[in-house]
């Protein structure tokens, strides 16, 4: 299958020097990457700004901010039978970008904001019979925001995770996460390393009904 993979953070900068961002590593998004290559897929890696060495047999598409990876995802939609979404997107950007940093004296005491694209959201039109997987990643309350995205969003499957758990989720070599597909089906995994938790999803992809395009 032809796979499309989006990793780590997006960055939304304020002026040349600052930026919003969050703690994504993009290492659960790598490891889905090398999992699915290792499997004999070919790949395609969509990656927000992050220091690790790319997956090797991947096409990789380095971008910054939301708008983007909105892009380059749309433009790997057409080729993609799988979208397995792992990048952690921000939610929100400065409503203006100063072209020189700002000073300390001159900054607003609030900084307006808007939100970034959703992408999900906007690629939902265009899905057709392909695999949509998407990332809960969340700190309270997780199981009811998982499945509430997960139907907002038209996926076949998002898999959650609890990130304020130290061994679990940003930064971290292991994950543990849990299942929630379409279909009504649940299933929590034990902590694994973020190469077996790859594992576990492209497997469950290489299992769901592919129509074909």
């Amino acid at each position: 299958m032809n796979i499309l993979v989006t990793a780590g953070p997006t960055r939304e900068f304020m002026d040349p020097v600052r930026y919003l961002s969050n703690r994504s590593s993009g290492k659960m998004g790598y490891a889905v990457a090398r999992q699915a290559l290792a499997r004999g897929h070919a790949v395609r890696l969509v990656s927000g700004p992050v220091t690790l060495p790319p997956p090797t047999g991947a096409s990789v598409s380095r971008v910054t901010s939301a708008e983007e990876m909105l892009a380059a995802t749309q433009e790997g939609l057409a080729w993609c039978q799988v979208l397995i979404m792992v990048a952690a997107v921000a939610d929100w950007r400065p409503a203006s970008i100063s072209s020189s940093k700002l000073k300390k004296e001159g900054m607003p005491s609030m900084l307006p904001l808007e939100r970034t694209p959703d992408i999900l959201s906007r690629l939902a039109a265009d899905k057709g019979s392909r695999c949509f997987v998407g990332f809960a990643a969340e700190t309270d309350d997780a199981e009811r925001h998982a499945r509430a995205k997960l139907a907002a969003k038209q996926l076949d499957l998002i898999v959650m995770n609890d990130v304020s758990r130290a061994d679990a989720g940003f930064e971290a070599d292991t994950n543990q996460v849990s299942f929630f597909s379409a279909d009504g089906a649940f299933q929590a995994l034990p902590l694994m390393s973020k190469d077996e938790v790859a594992d576990r999803i492209v497997a469950w992809v290489e299992a769901f009904p592919h129509d074909g395009l």
